[in-house]
């Protein structure tokens, strides 16, 4: 990781992103990768929850590496309990809310990968 010069101050040049929530023992901040962050906003939205509830979730599963690995392990969990839909439906998670261009796009890249890899 490089470090940059910022008004005199070096700062790192790195790609996690800072973000407050208030975990099981309050307000805390977190830095996850932009990706994480995403992952759980789609999370949040397909289950009716906010970052914080999420984070807590993550928490109740008492991974040994603390907070933040908690949360990379809760995200990384809950795709691979519902890779598809039926997977979804099928772990009990709530439906996907997205607009249907979104939506459009989405199946058409999934399409156009499994070509691709065939």
């Amino acid at each position: 990781m490089a470090l940059v010069q910022l008004k005199g101050a070096a700062v790192s040049d790195s790609r996690l992103v800072n973000r407050n929530v208030v975990a099981k023992r309050g307000r805390t901040s977190m830095r996850l990768e932009p990706e994480l962050w995403q992952a759980l906003t789609e999370i949040g939205e397909r289950e009716g929850k906010d970052l914080s509830a999420l984070v807590r979730k993550a928490e109740d599963d008492d991974n040994p590496g603390g907070r933040t690995s908690a949360v990379r392990v809760f995200v990384l969990d809950y795709f691979r309990a519902a890779a598809t839909e039926a997977g979804h439906a099928a772990a009990g998670h709530g439906v996907l809310r997205i607009e249907a261009g979104r939506q459009r796009d989405a199946l058409t890249a999934t399409v156009d990968g499994a070509r691709a890899a065939a």
